[in-house]
């Protein structure tokens, strides 16, 4: 007999103790009416709309995920202080009047005067402050940039979960739906059996008992499966309850790049890592201008004044002021915004690098599991699976002929259900690795994967 499957505990376990001379005639049509190796399963699902796609369902996480337009709007944002930063301060005008009498508010002679004032700060030439904050702006506004590109795949990847959760609660449902009826068809038969006298009332109970615990198991899965739908419409900015359609799977590839060609790709293509280097040098940058804050600001002005004169006529007048700041507290504010600035460098650097070990580490994890789960999928499909179909074929076979009892063939036959549960099962872990290795190297992996567009305007990696 076939090695039960530990999923698959609650297996039918009974032995009709009469013999197969005791089973009535009814029976034989009961077994001929259960399904056979290689028969469609039902989904269950009659009332949920047509097939949902993966690249379907990735085109509308990109056009309704509220994360991602969240993201786009951030990086518009930063995209925008980038000119700003680049230019001095606005100058400053003032309009005065000085040295009027009162009451009458007219004009003292010879001190009094109307005043047209234009002052503008800058930094002293050749400090490059301007060039620097701008450089820190647009490093933090790439950095933006890239987060759209990570959130797109996040987004995508959370999507992805949801879908392949899925489209194994489909199938596992439709498995446990055929069991289910199976089930119930012979406990109708060892009832009708047991009052007869032909079968044991334990092989009765067993029935009930067995009832009751698939019936629980679909109530789980089902539960699971509105859960998945839950959070897939989420990701969608949708009701919960919103219909999502039946998973349809994808083509998976063939074959993958290498591990370390992934892992490359990842390390040069992922918007976190791509975020993170911007990061770097944004504070590196900044580091830079908080040296240079020592060097005092100039400030530059204008003044034009006018004077009525006693005889008639105006007197006009121009002074020229030049000023600058004086850093007396150096000690306690340039000094400790550059400590600030080289710890905020650090710490971008240590959180790049800290990215960097998580990806590479993450994706040599995601292809041992693909690996994995391709290896056991090609077991189950084409050597176990197969294996137990001919075990349930011979054993219909050997019931039809009066050589082996109705038990070891329903036995047979759940044994296979059980490994038709891990075939989806290990297809759905199959899609899900994929999915986050897109996430990770920032490229499509299955032929359906639409590609990432440019996400926000606003900056370019170089």
């Amino acid at each position: 007999m076939m090695k039960r499957l530990p999923s698959w505990g609650h297996r039918v376990a009974w032995r009709a103790t009469a013999g197969r001379r005791l089973l009535p005639t009814f029976l034989a049509g009961a077994l001929m009416a259960a399904p056979v190796a290689g028969q469609a399963v039902p989904t269950r699902l009659a009332s949920v709309p047509g097939p949902l796609t993966i690249d379907a369902l990735y085109r509308a996480v990109d056009s309704a995920s509220p994360a991602i337009r969240a993201a786009q709007a951030s990086a518009l944002a930063a995209a925008a202080r980038v000119p700003g930063t680049k230019r001095l301060p606005d100058p400053w005008i003032q309009v005065a009047t000085m040295n009027r009498q009162l009451p009458g508010f007219a004009l003292q002679q010879p001190l009094g005067m109307n005043q047209v004032q234009l002052t503008q700060m800058l930094p002293i030439p050749g400090t490059g402050k301007l060039g620097l904050a701008g450089q820190v702006a647009q490093s933090r506004a790439d950095a933006e940039l890239a987060r759209v590109g990570e959130s797109v795949w996040e987004q995508r990847n959370r999507a992805a979960m949801a879908f392949y959760d899925l489209y194994r609660a489909d199938a596992t449902l439709g498995v446990m739906g055929e069991s289910l009826q199976l089930l119930e068809s012979v406990s109708r038969t060892v009832t009708g059996m047991y009052a007869t006298g032909e079968a044991r009332q334990a092989d009765v109970l067993r029935a009930q008992l067995e009832i009751g615990r698939m019936t629980a198991e679909i109530a789980d899965m089902t539960s699971m499966r509105r859960r998945m739908a839950a959070r897939l419409n989420a990701v969608l900015d949708r009701p919960a309850n919103h219909p999502t359609g039946v998973p349809e799977l994808p083509a998976f590839p063939d074959s993958l790049p290498s591990t370390d060609s992934l892992t490359a790709l990842a390390l040069t293509s992922r918007g976190m890592i791509q975020a993170g280097a911007d990061q770097v040098r944004a504070a590196t940058a900044a580091e830079e201008l908080a040296r240079r804050e020592l060097w005092p600001d100039l400030e530059i002005g204008v003044i034009y004044g006018q004077q009525p004169m006693q005889g008639g006529g105006t007197d006009r007048m121009l002074s020229l002021m030049l000023g600058a700041s004086l850093p007396i507290w150096a000690g306690s504010r340039q000094s400790k915004m550059r400590e600030e600035t080289v710890a905020m460098r650090q710490m971008a650097q240590a959180d790049l690098d800290a990215m960097r070990a998580e990806t590479r580490g993450r994706v040599s994890e995601l292809v041992a599991g693909l690996e994995r789960a391709r290896q056991l999928y090609a077991l189950y499909r084409h050597t176990l699976l197969p294996q137990t179909e001919a075990t349930v074929a011979s054993a219909r076979a050997g019931y039809q002929a009066g050589n082996v009892d109705f038990m070891t063939y329903l036995d047979a036959l759940m044994t296979a259900n059980g490994y038709r549960t891990e075939i989806p099962r290990l297809e759905a872990e199959q899609g899900q690795s994929l999915a986050e290795l897109e996430m990770l190297t920032g490229h499509p992996l299955v032929a359906a994967t639409p590609e990432v567009g440019t996400p926000a305007p606003g900056g370019a990696h170089e």
